[in-house]
């Protein structure tokens, strides 16, 4: 039986946009082998995949069905392939340092893009004028959807940064529709949107370790939820903004913002979780400052969130299901070893992300160091180096980073020498 032609056409579009099959796949929450279904010829996408998909690769609906009907190939005319380098040999792929070079102009590009649409004012277009781009309801609600999907995705995805091109391909979506007139509620929703979806690029900058590009991110967000007219959209871009001083353990810095966060959520919308998110928050800033007093306090504030529709799971995704761990990694900085184990302990018995597993362990082990237990130490970091290999997580590399240091007292120990060696082999002697 004859095989049917591969699309080179959408191979191409997938290549362009950095994408490997098992990314594209994450990003649009399917098989990946239904991704090679597709190149290979043998299905096409639902039509409730293809605006996703269209999204993703970067291409018009219209550019995505030619893609996918493939007329070149049809029509039995060789497909269109990248020259070799020489006679025989594979195509040349883009270095690593090249395509995060790529990533990084486009996200630059991005920046200055969206901070000019924001800049516009709503026009709503005149009745009888050309209303191309002006968009509707139904318009909206797709593109909420799809905010809705990526941060789905992103919680369930092994390694982040997967998701950053097709988060960068509907920003942009996001950006062009500002820049044309819309009604007045349209450029609310598109501002909201946009806010929604620059704190999830952050999200993914910050796990990679790119905290520059993440900040940018959520300034973008915070400037955007403000054009939006949403205080509690943007109090959490505020929020994440402050956790990078918070990891970076600059904590007066951190503290205003927070204060300015928590003022926000006060205002905002009382059956969320936002203003309890802040306050778990500065619980963390309160404890790199060494007040344990109010620390508790805010800790407390945080435990009052109520069980039910208190988040929407993107940008508020706080349900006080993280309160152990936080409450343990809070009373591990204080050096409160007696209440920060208890913590971590029942936090290690929940259902946890590979991410804030590697964060409950990595702080189980800081408890061995304090009390020279070698073997806790050894056997909860053999773990977190295990996730930070698997994930290239930057968040999970950074925790190892700060551990290294507090190492030092059990160096004598050839077990702690070969654990140092194995963190400085994977993030560096930065620490040391």
């Amino acid at each position: 039986m004859a095989s049917h032609p591969r699309r080179v056409g959408l191979i191409n579009a997938r290549e362009s946009a950095h994408l490997t099959q098992e990314a594209l796949a994450h990003a649009l929450g399917i098989d990946p082998r239904t991704v090679r279904f597709w190149e290979a010829g043998d299905h096409r996408p639902g039509l409730e995949l293809r605006s996703r998909l269209a999204a993703t690769l970067r291409k018009t609906p219209a550019e995505l069905d030619a893609l996918l009907h493939d007329p070149v190939a049809m029509t039995g005319r060789p497909p269109r392939v990248r020259p070799a380098l020489q006679t025989g040999s594979m195509p040349a792929q883009p270095s690593h340092a090249e395509t995060d070079d790529m990533n990084r102009r486009d996200l630059l590009r991005l920046f200055s893009m969206t901070s000019a649409s924001l800049a516009l004012p709503a026009v709503t277009p005149a009745i009888g004028a050309g209303r191309d781009g002006a968009l509707g309801p139904i318009a909206v609600g797709e593109f909420t959807q799809l905010n809705r999907h990526l941060w789905q995705v992103y919680a369930i995805a092994p390694i982040k940064g997967h998701l950053l091109s097709p988060v960068q391909a509907q920003l942009d979506v996001l950006s062009a529709s500002l820049r044309r007139p819309q009604a007045a509620d349209v450029h609310r929703n598109l501002c909201g949107l946009t806010a929604d979806l620059f704190q999830l690029a952050g999200e993914i900058l910050f796990d990679a370790d790119r905290y520059t590009d993440a900040a940018h991110c959520y300034t973008l967000a915070a400037t955007a939820a403000k054009e939006a007219g949403s205080v509690d959209l943007w109090a959490c871009a505020l929020t994440r903004h402050a956790f990078i001083a918070v990891y970076e353990r600059r904590f007066t810095e951190a503290a205003p913002m927070l204060d300015l966060a928590a003022d926000m959520a006060r205002r905002g919308d009382s059956g969320l979780s936002t203003r309890h998110w802040v306050a778990a928050a500065q619980a963390e800033t309160h404890a790199g400052l060494g007040d344990l007093t109010a620390c508790q306090r805010a800790l407390d504030t945080a435990a009052e969130v109520r069980p039910g529709n208190a988040h929407n799971g993107g940008w508020l995704r706080f349900d006080g299901s993280r309160l152990p761990e936080q409450r343990g990694a809070c009373y591990v900085t204080l050096g409160r070893l007696d209440l920060a184990e208890a913590a971590l302990t029942e936090a290690s018995g929940t259902a946890l992300t590979t991410r804030r597993k590697a964060g409950v362990l990595t702080d189980l082990a800081m408890v061995g160091v304090h009390r020279r237990d070698v073997d806790q130490v050894i056997t909860h970091t053999d773990a977190v180096l295990a996730t930070a290999r698997e994930t290239g997580s930057g968040v999970v590399a950074r925790k190892l980073r700060d551990l290294r240091p507090k190492l030092v007292p059990l160096r004598t120990d050839q077990r702690i020498q070969r654990l140092d060696a194995e963190i400085t082999n994977l993030v560096g002697d930065r620490a040391a």
